[in-house]
């Protein structure tokens, strides 16, 4: 997994800001960081402003806390350093829950469970895994998922990406030879008009050291915003709003096992 799915390094944030979700204006406020180059979980549109599954979940929890949200987008390589120095009060990125990254920050329950996958070109050869021994696999950086590449694909050549923009560029272009990512991401690429070149070659086994439980919500180490997350997962989960933003973005159940 964007699950989906992605680990940390060092800070640095851009700017991009937007009210969430219908707030009493007595709540609490929130800031809420998220790379937002990570579609359907989170991008920015043509107008931009942030969209997306991560993004409407959040304002859903926001609505149910009774909280004033706003967003900024901020690079995957810094957003729990980021965190941890208070740019932001949690992260809703689609960030896997890691027993790695639970050294340095607290999560709220999953909120949605997904498998990792690979992508290839339309005419490869690679017929399964075995097939991709000596090949060359694209993945974002700082994720679970090249981590999953270096533990169960190592007779592979992996190269690194600051994006997953650019190992789709680069698959596409012939440059590797097949790309790992979260099923989700790479299936929704693989149906749009950029992803035309390449196809789905196969899910991978979850590995829950790796991939750990699904996606929660980040926050600072014993902060007890956790607990009103947690709330608010369950009451969105119960009233039908979270199927109702699910059944907006996906024709499966993502929340998962």
């Amino acid at each position: 997994m964007h699950i989906s799915t992605r680990i940390f390094a060092a800070a640095s944030i851009a700017a991009m800001s937007l009210f969430a979700g219908s707030a009493m204006a007595d709540g609490e406020k929130y800031v809420i960081g998220t790379d937002s180059t990570y579609p359907p979980f989170e991008f920015v549109d043509a107008s931009g402003t942030i969209q997306g599954f991560d993004i409407d979940i959040a304002k859903a929890l926001c609505a149910e806390m009774k909280a004033e949200c706003t967003f900024v987008s901020t690079d995957w390589d810094g957003i729990i350093p980021a965190l941890n120095a208070k740019k932001f009060d949690m992260i809703v990125s689609s960030m896997s829950i890691t027993p790695e990254r639970l050294k340095l920050v607290d999560f709220s329950n999953k909120y949605y469970n997904t498998p990792p996958a690979i992508a290839v070109p339309k005419d490869s050869t690679i017929a399964d895994v075995a097939g991709l021994k000596g090949k060359v696999i694209g993945a974002q950086t700082s994720t679970t998922h090249a981590n999953y590449a270096e533990k169960h694909l190592a007779d592979t050549e992996l190269k690194l990406y600051p994006t997953a923009d650019e190992y789709k560029l680069d698959v596409a272009s012939g440059r590797v030879d097949a790309v790992i990512d979260d099923v989700v991401v790479l299936s929704e690429w693989v149906k749009s008009d950029a992803g035309a070149c390449c196809k789905i070659l196969t899910t991978l086994p979850v590995d829950k050291e790796i991939n750990g439980n699904g996606a929660g919500i980040a926050i600072r180490q014993g902060d007890p915003l956790k607990e009103k997350l947690n709330t608010a997962i369950a009451a969105i989960r119960a009233s039908g709003e979270y199927k109702k933003i699910q059944d907006k973005y996906f024709d499966f159940d993502v929340y998962g096992e």
